[in-house]
């Protein structure tokens, strides 16, 4: 049975990213030829915060419209996934074999973080998901040990994608909504900051991002940064990190996206 050629770090920006993919989301979507065909797709969103990690089970997840003040348009999309019960048993049995604590959820659907981006990499949903969660609590070096855990199911042909943003200050983000302004210069700099260190394969100080000098205004809390050091846990420490998209999306939501090879 083939792996997934690759890990996959992505951007689903502010739900407006669901009606206006732009140049990320067609990055995105190029991306999906590359992957061949995965038996499911374990997908990890800053939306489910649980006490411990916790696996989807459900086998029609329904789509979450877990946000408010947004276009209609937005609370009529469905998106059509099935679950996977068995590649689900296969995550948990993954993590509790690593000696994480961690627990099942039978009725857990798609939260925002994880449907648009499937949406637009996989609009059919054809390939059964398998939602999983993020503990805030725990901080960076947890996700990446729970990508580490998580490693082994490549194997399954099960393919690992974290779903975030690597700037996410809400308060910034509403400001700039209500009224309007240019790109405070952390943005960038915290996003130029993370690339070199990525490419650099630099975990420690990724994993220490707090302690760079934009990093807590970038992320005020750790959620929307967490599904990346997961994702590289996934692929492994000699993965080499590359991003296929760079760029900023409502001048505070930087939309970089990376592959692990």
């Amino acid at each position: 049975m083939p792996s997934p050629k690759s890990v996959l770090f992505v951007p689903h920006g502010s739900p407006m990213f669901a009606l206006h993919p732009g140049a990320a989301g067609a990055a995105m979507s190029q991306l999906v030829p590359q992957l061949g065909t995965p038996r499911a797709i374990v997908v990890v969103s800053p939306h489910w915060e649980t006490a411990v990690p916790t696996v989807g089970f459900a086998t029609r997840p329904e789509t979450l419209h877990d946000f408010g003040g947004f276009d209609p348009r937005l609370y009529q999309m469905q998106y059509p996934a099935t679950g996977c019960p068995e590649a689900a048993a296969q995550v948990l049995a993954a993590l509790q074999a690593a000696g994480l604590p961690a627990a099942q959820d039978a009725q857990r659907g798609l939260d925002h973080g994880a449907w648009i981006p499937l949406r637009q990499m996989f609009p059919d949903g054809d390939v059964p998901i398998v939602p999983l969660s993020v503990q805030r609590h725990w901080g960076p070096a947890h996700a990446w040990r729970v990508g580490q855990a998580l490693a082994p199911l490549a194997a399954q042909n099960i393919l690992v994608i974290g779903s975030g943003n690597v700037t996410h200050n809400l308060r910034d983000f509403m400001m700039v909504s209500m009224q309007g302004g240019a790109t405070p210069a952390y943005v960038q700099a915290f996003a130029d900051w993370v690339h070199t260190h990525m490419v650099q394969r630099d975990v420690a100080a990724l994993l220490n991002y707090r302690q760079q000098a934009s990093g807590q205004r970038a992320h005020p809390t750790d959620e929307h940064l967490l599904p990346l050091f997961t994702a590289w846990g996934a692929a492994g420490a000699d993965a080499q990190p590359k991003a296929f998209f760079r760029g900023i999306s409502d001048h505070v939501i930087a939309m970089d996206g990376y592959t692990f090879h």
